[in-house]
């Protein structure tokens, strides 16, 4: 058995050693494949340049050393171009807003939930209301008999006895506690917490038989209107966006999309992130809740007569950004100015006029002069 093990762990080593062994092997090999590319890419970039030097003498020599090379073409597009600044942006509502006690007392009840939709006036919980219970019965005890007074007080006065200071007396006591017991009416009123209107309670931060005192936060409450979108945007942005801007608002949560217009733009850049905020109103959207993100497009530059071509024709070297058009059955080079980028076109600046005939298919392929041949069949 013993024997059996020492063979088993003998062959599982050398199988190690065989996989690591391959391992190593390909990764030189790629190594080796990567250099040869490296310098296969210099070697054609010099005869690129030696042939064109020579073709500029003898133009019959490029053509005899180079075979066509078979592309398609592509002519730029002309017309309107727009730009769009995308930022992420969060639904937010400014009826935001934490419900605290108004008077002291202890929970006596707690209804909301988090995450519950009530509508204004609903209840969310109740403080304890027992004192101030004890205070209007004794305050209506006594009105009762300051009335009764005042009844008696007014009929002797109504029949000119007594003096006026007397009856003055009796209807100040019984109007100062009218008042009282009309306050101690509306304090028992604010022991019951109201939903200020309509929204959902985001979190409750009291629980039953907590004590409380006025100005204790019990629930964060945000409304379902009067939403808004607030996000961030880069400092280099500053002076292009400005309030009434269109702005094409992406909700990718529920696939759906409008069209609305910046309604504030901050003036305070924040030195953490280097950006300044903006708001964006939002018209009321049944599927819309606080919170939400969504995406901001906001259009900073358009060109009504714009020449746009793809992203992937453009190339780059030493000297800036080219692409090749066929011209008398040679590929050649053409350096352009680009502009801005939206998606997968770019605006050009300078370079063409959007009448070329672009290398499209086997762009990758040609050099600068090389002769080419447009298949017809795409």
């Amino acid at each position: 058995m013993k024997t059996y093990s020492l063979f088993l762990l003998v062959g599982l080593l050398s199988l190690s050693f065989a996989c690591e062994k391959k391992v190593d092997e390909l990764a030189e090999k790629k190594l080796e494949l990567e250099r040869y590319q490296k310098e296969a890419a210099e070697l054609r970039a010099k005869m690129d340049a030696l042939i064109a030097e020579i073709s500029a003498v003898d133009p019959s020599f490029g053509r005899a050393q180079r075979k066509e090379v078979l592309v398609t073409t592509v002519t730029p597009k002309t017309g309107y171009f727009s730009h769009f600044v995308e930022i992420t942006g969060s639904v937010l509502s400014k009826k935001n807003v934490n419900i605290s006690a108004e008077v002291p007392g202890r929970i006596q009840e707690v209804v909301a939930v988090e995450g519950m939709q009530v509508k204004r006036g609903q209840v969310l919980a109740r403080i304890d209301a027992e004192s101030v219970d004890r205070n209007i019965d004794e305050l209506r005890s006594q009105l009762e008999l300051a009335e009764v007074l005042y009844e008696r007080q007014k009929r002797l006065w109504d029949q000119q006895i007594g003096t006026e200071i007397q009856f003055l007396e009796v209807k100040n006591r019984k109007e100062n506690l009218e008042k009282s017991l009309a306050s101690l009416q509306t304090q028992k009123d604010r022991t019951v917490v109201r939903a200020p209107f309509d929204g959902t309670v985001e979190s409750v931060m009291v629980r039953l038989g907590e004590l409380v005192q006025p100005g204790s936060p019990m629930l964060n409450f945000v409304g379902e209107s009067d939403l808004f979108i607030e996000g961030d945007v880069s400092e280099k942005y500053v002076g292009v966006l400005q309030r009434g801007d269109s702005v094409e608002v992406v909700f990718p949560s529920i696939d759906y999309r409008l069209r609305t217009k910046v309604s504030a733009v901050g003036s305070v850049i924040n030195p953490n992130n280097r950006t300044f905020k903006v708001e964006v109103f939002l018209p009321s959207i049944p599927l819309v809740k606080p919170n939400m993100i969504s995406v901001l497009r906001i259009n900073d530059y358009r060109q009504e007569d714009a020449v746009i071509v793809p992203n992937y024709l453009i190339l780059q070297d030493n000297k800036g950004d080219y692409v090749f058009m066929v011209e008398q059955g040679n590929a050649i080079k053409r350096y352009i100015k680009r502009g801005m980028t939206q998606g997968d076109e770019t605006e050009i600046l300078e370079g063409l006029t959007g009448n070329e005939q672009l290398v499209d298919k086997g762009f990758r392929e040609v050099g600068n002069n090389m002769p080419v041949k447009i298949d017809t069949t795409y």
